[in-house]
């Protein structure tokens, strides 16, 4: 058997911790294999991912990671076509490790094994041998994928340009099954290679410094949709990632709200959302900021929560009006009573603090009813609707008959 395992494979190595890094590469080296990459944040980890001169035949990553945690990396992974072999490795809870493994086979990874902390070499390489020779792939080219600096920033900038696209998709709101609000969902319209996922600019907007003036871009165009639904008798509240170092700007409210008169649009419709991740590194200083909001109406998301460490009493401290259950904890809770407590108990929690839950990712008939049985407020997911452009929600709003 030994002489069917190729140990020239690509090997990509995703840790926020140097010591893992070099402890996992030593591990790999004894078991033979040479070829490695490190990468020691998501973005860094996609950037070398689309931008590669040959594809990788196996991701190795770390599920809690500040900014990009392993979840979030694994869905962007997934849009960028990638087919090789993919190993979890957690320091987190074996239960936690277990959904995170159930939410990887719902992205349609090849999802080879997740490995609690610290590393088992006999258990990694029991995964490797079962990768054998790798099969052939559909990831894309660094051609085909990859957009580059100057053309994201010239999409950015260029007030005539239609290169960012804002999908929508649509948030329901549980006990009537009618249609409340949408989530905004950035694309990148490349014209010749058609409609592009999040993976080909963001991670390139994160390295770049164009994140903040990305989301800038966005939310203008979600305002400004808001109010093009307002003259169409559509009223609808609208969710938009923020990145938490946008915060840190003395004029965003003041930008925020500006942008919003100038559209007639209320603050009330609108809902900013950061990551549970994010918001567990600077928890002290947003309480203020985010309160100033609440001032304004604006109402506060923390997104994929489950999925990093924030503290009951860093989130008791935070005017949040809202809490996003990750996806894997949805997909993972029909089949795994592990994950079935998980949302129990965010559910529980967000009731305790006067918070509306949204179960992100319903995808089938059985999510949707244990969400209705859980008692979680909103959904959103592909049992419901993809996401959408703005047209297309005006029309699916006025003929929408409730979940079917």
């Amino acid at each position: 058997m030994e002489n069917l395992i190729n140990k020239n494979i690509s090997i990509l190595l995703v840790d926020d911790e140097p010591f893992i890094l070099n402890l996992t590469s030593k591990i790999l080296n004894n078991l033979g294999y040479e070829n490695l990459k490190t990468a020691q944040d998501g973005n860094s980890a996609l950037l070398k991912l689309v931008t590669s001169n040959s594809p990788f035949d196996l991701i190795i990553c770390d599920m809690n990671m500040p900014e990009m945690d392993g979840l979030e990396f694994m869905r962007r992974v997934n849009e960028a076509k990638y087919s090789g072999g993919f190993i979890l490795l957690s320091g987190e809870d074996v239960r936690l490790l277990e959904i995170a493994y159930s939410y990887a086979k719902t992205q349609n990874l090849n999802i080879l094994g997740a490995i609690p902390k610290p590393l088992n070499s006999k258990v990694l390489e029991g995964m490797l041998n079962s990768l054998a020779t790798p099969k052939k792939r559909t990831q894309f080219s660094t051609a085909e994928i990859a957009i580059d600096e100057e053309e994201l920033r010239r999409g950015i900038r260029n007030h005539n340009s239609d290169k960012l696209l804002v999908l929508y998709q649509p948030k329901i709101e549980v006990s009537t099954g009618n249609i409340i609000g949408v989530e905004a969902l950035a694309r990148w319209n490349h014209g010749s290679r058609g409609i592009l996922a999040p993976v080909t600019f963001l991670p390139l907007a994160e390295q770049t410094g164009l994140m903040e003036e990305l989301t800038r871009k966005i939310y203008e165009k979600v305002v400004s949709q808001l109010n093009e639904w307002h003259k169409n008798g559509i009223n609808l509240i609208a969710s938009i990632n923020f990145p938490v170092s946008l915060f840190e700007d003395p004029k965003l409210i003041e930008y925020l709200i500006a942008v919003c008169k100038e559209s007639d649009v209320s603050s009330s419709q609108i809902v900013l959302e950061i990551s549970e991740a994010e918001a567990m590194r600077k928890s002290a200083s947003l309480a203020e900021v985010l309160m100033r909001l609440r001032l304004k109406r604006f109402d506060i998301s923390i997104d994929k929560f489950g999925s990093g460490n924030l503290s009951i009493s860093a989130l008791k401290e935070m005017p949040v009006t809202e809490m996003k259950v990750d996806k894997a904890f949805v997909s993972g809770a029909v089949d795994n009573s592990g994950g079935r407590a998980t949302l129990e108990a965010s559910v529980a929690l967000a009731k305790n603090l006067n918070m509306k839950v949204v179960a992100v990712g319903v995808e089938e008939h059985a999510h949707w009813d244990l969400v209705v049985e859980l008692g979680v407020d909103y959904v959103q997911g592909y049992f419901l609707s993809k996401p959408l452009s703005g047209n297309k929600i005006t029309e699916l709003a006025r003929n929408w008959t409730g979940p079917h």
